[in-house]
């Protein structure tokens, strides 16, 4: 599938439509009017891959809304360099647009079959993101500490093990609650302290521990 120009033109509409809602980080905005949303969706849906919408990627997982990619990019103030933590890889898409941004990527994905194709797909389009087949609960001590933690799926509450992993002076977005959620971006002041602040509902796919593989 290439990237035509009408498909550049509906990623200059969108970008639009999210300037209109809020966004205002020229990085998250720029960055997203480059990555071609359509490769990361089945052929089939490729002529909504840029309405703000979420899409269906297979085994009960979605693309997220593109103004939900921008907001939560926004929230995490992503510098150049950061290195990332990304709970739910899904297709990689929110992936691309942090390194797009700059930033070094860890994704970690708990669906084995999603994991297979999004590390074969990022790494076929050359996009340097390190994807990992994990328990995003867990975390990725191996990489930690982190600048940054973005939380892609809604956690029905704030893993310890995350907080432990975020750098001092880091900042972690996740959507937090069971059926709906509401999006939180903590900062961590100290070792042992944290500060919170809320940014409005907002409804994702549960978070989930690792699936387990039956050979």
């Amino acid at each position: 599938m290439t990237d035509s120009l009408l498909y550049q033109g509906a990623r200059k509409e969108l970008v639009e439509t999210l300037k209109n809602k809020g966004i205002t980080d020229l990085r998250v905005l720029n960055a997203m009017a480059q990555i071609p949303r359509h490769l990361f969706v089945e052929s089939c849906l490729s002529e909504k891959a840029y309405l703000d919408i979420p899409l269906v990627i297979g085994y009960q997982q979605t693309i997220s809304q593109p103004f939900t990619v921008a907001l939560q990019s926004q929230l995490l103030n992503i510098q150049k360099n950061d290195k990332v933590l990304e709970i739910g890889t899904g297709s990689g898409y929110q992936a691309a647009v942090l390194s797009k941004m700059g930033a070094k990527v860890f994704s970690i994905e708990r669906q084995h079959e999603l994991f297979k194709s999004a590390k074969e797909f990022l790494h076929d389009y050359d996009f340097s993101i390190a994807v990992h087949f994990g328990d995003g609960f867990r975390g990725l001590k191996l990489f930690a500490p982190y600048d940054k933690i973005l939380v892609t799926c809604g956690a029905p509450f704030i893993p310890d093990a995350l907080l432990k992993q975020l750098k001092t002076g880091g900042i972690m977005v996740i959507p937090v609650g069971e059926t709906s959620q509401v999006m939180y971006r903590i900062t961590k002041t100290s070792e042992t302290e944290f500060s919170q602040e809320t940014f409005g509902n907002c409804k994702f796919v549960p978070m989930l521990e690792r699936e387990h593989i039956i050979a």
